[in-house]
């Protein structure tokens, strides 16, 4: 258990961050689904508008510090190579 008022700070400052860093990775999750139901659907116009959208999303993830930008490059890098697959 936390005793100084810092530990304190910190305990519920983490818990905020938390908080708002999950609802980021949640945001960046549906629009990376939002391609692949568009992929899986075969719709390849709809999945080219969703793939500009989810681009500067990763980019914001590695930016703010929720995502590595390895695995953020890693999924644009999937998505984009099943985008052109698509024909």
């Amino acid at each position: 258990m936390a005793n100084t008022p810092q530990a304190r700070k910190r305990i519920r400052r983490n818990a905020r961050r938390a908080d708002i860093n999950g609802a980021r990775v949640s945001r960046i999750r549906t629009f990376v689904k939002q391609v692949e139901a568009a992929l899986a659907a075969g719709d390849k116009d709809k999945a080219r508008d969703a793939l500009k959208r989810v681009q500067p999303e990763l980019a914001r993830g590695v930016a703010k510090g929720v995502l590595h930008k390895n695995m953020a490059a890693r999924k644009l890098s999937r998505l984009t190579r099943r985008l052109i697959a698509l024909g």
